[in-house]
């Protein structure tokens, strides 16, 4: 018995669907086959191909990657066009509440038969039994692609392989090349020590236009974080404070560059009412040549082309480090996931082929060379062209870009780390001494998590970050 359209269960307002056939916009959504006595991964994978001239077998994708809308349209258009499998693939972008209208669909057995997942609902997709394991579709040099970006509690949970990488972010400084030239600095600060003596050179340089020499968004929780993890990290080996090695907390790690941005507050250096700063009025200030330096990631090519037209010469480059020396590895993040197979498709075998294509160096080299992201996967950023966006190739991976292990998050009682790392750099104080309690009270919460079994994250005593240098280039 045919289904009632998955579209009519939910308001317009959530879906915007997507013809995949090349042909526009539609206003219908496929949903899956009939519901049937579920099939198993080897009966799906021995199942027979589709006469090319028999009925096509139609296979449904979900994503709320609004961003790549244009890019994704165009790749299952180019899929339906030639692939020999006589498969038509139908993609709806879904415009808010994605996981809430996969919950709707999965309750009413209208589940897509692709799903687009991400470290933000990957997890919990996972534990709803929403996502089918790759692990028997795969084949051996397939799976040898991805060999080394497989992250436990990032796409591989209970030894179970349910999504690949595609694209993600590399972090880096950004800076003003104007001001950088009208204060007399040659190049971007190795050391942190640079970092401050270049914020108080371009505050002075700049007085006349109003300019400061550093800036962070700590309007919330993350803007320390967003500011000092890659530092940290490529310092220390410890990604947000959490030492691998011993499976702990240790916030220590970062007072180096909490010190930092206390000097430049002391010094005037960092931008006035940075407390209160967002990162778009930052970008927005950044733009008009307000502001000489900040990190963040490779989003800001396309900011700077699109959201907030750079008024000035900017570039970026690799982060300083706390004394000069790298003893890890620059966060790779957001990219641990992409496409996931649905647990409730009736033609796993179709979809999973589906999956591959979209997974192919020629298709995932076209997200980086396109700039809708920078890739993941080393055998596409050895053959991606440069991106198109001016200033993107300048966070394409080099060999100090790796991706970590998932850092488990707990809440802790009291004041975070923002709020604490906020309060000294304001205030000052004993940064030993606040880092310590802030460490004990981070593994409290840790131990609790543990034996609820909310995190499976255990000591790795054999991890060394300098060991993932040169894992995302060949």
């Amino acid at each position: 018995m045919q289904k009632k359209p998955f579209h009519l269960l939910l308001s317009a307002a959530l879906l915007t669907t997507l013809s995949a056939c090349g042909s526009g916009a539609s206003d219908t959504t496929s949903g899956s086959p009939a519901p049937s006595a579920p099939a198993s991964p080897a009966a799906n994978a021995s199942a027979a191909p589709a006469a090319a001239t028999g009925a096509k077998t139609k296979l449904t994708y979900w994503t709320n990657d609004r961003g790549a809308a244009d890019h994704i349209k165009a790749e299952v258009a180019k899929y339906n066009a030639e692939n020999k499998d006589n498969i038509e693939v139908e993609v709806t972008i879904m415009a808010d509440n994605y996981e809430q209208s996969l919950d709707v669909a999965f309750a009413s057995n209208q589940a897509p038969d692709i799903i687009r997942t991400s470290g933000g609902n990957f997890a919990q997709f996972v534990k709803k039994g929403y996502l089918e394991s790759l692990d028997s579709y795969m084949t051996p040099e397939f799976k040898k692609r991805f060999e080394k970006l497989i992250v436990d509690d990032g796409n591989r949970i209970d030894g179970k392989i349910y999504s690949l990488p595609n694209y993600g972010i590399t972090w880096r400084l950004i800076y003003n090349v104007d001001l950088f030239q009208k204060a007399g600095i040659t190049e971007p600060p190795k050391t942190l020590n640079e970092l401050v003596e270049d914020a108080k050179k371009i505050t002075v340089a700049g007085k006349d236009i109003g300019a400061y020499g550093f800036a962070g968004s700590f309007k919330n929780n993350g803007g320390f974080s967003r500011t000092a993890d890659s530092i940290s990290a490529l310092s220390t080996g410890m990604l947000a404070g959490f030492n691998f090695k011993t499976g702990k907390f240790d916030f220590t790690s970062q007072i180096p560059m909490l010190e930092a941005l206390r000097k430049m507050k002391q010094d005037g250096s960092l931008i006035p009412g940075f407390e209160l700063l967002d990162i778009d009025p930052l970008r927005a200030q950044f733009a008009e040549g307000k502001i000489g330096m900040y990190i963040n990631h490779a989003s800001e090519p396309g900011v700077y082309k699109n959201q907030f037209p750079a008024k000035i010469k900017w570039s970026a480059a690799p982060v300083p480090t706390a004394d000069g020396t790298i003893n890890g590895a620059s966060p790779f993040l957001n990219a641990t996931v992409f496409l996931a197979l649905s647990s409730k498709s009736q033609v796993k075998a179709k979809a999973y082929k589906f999956l591959e294509y979209m997974y192919s160096p020629d298709v995932l080299k076209t997200y980086q060379e396109d700039s809708v992201g920078i890739s993941a996967v080393p055998d596409v950023i050895a053959v991606a062209k440069k991106p198109s966006l001016p200033n993107m190739d300048l966070f394409v991976p080099n060999k100090y870009d790796a991706l970590y292990p998932v850092v488990p998050a707990v809440t802790p009682e009291g004041k975070n780390l923002g709020d604490t790392a906020l309060k000294y750099i304001l205030e000052g104080g004993d940064a030993n001494k606040l880092m310590t309690e802030l460490s004990d009270r981070y593994n409290a919460a840790l131990d609790k998590a543990r034996q609820a079994g909310t995190t499976t994250n255990k000591p790795m005593p054999d991890f060394d970050a300098k060991k993932l240098q040169g894992s995302m280039v060949k």
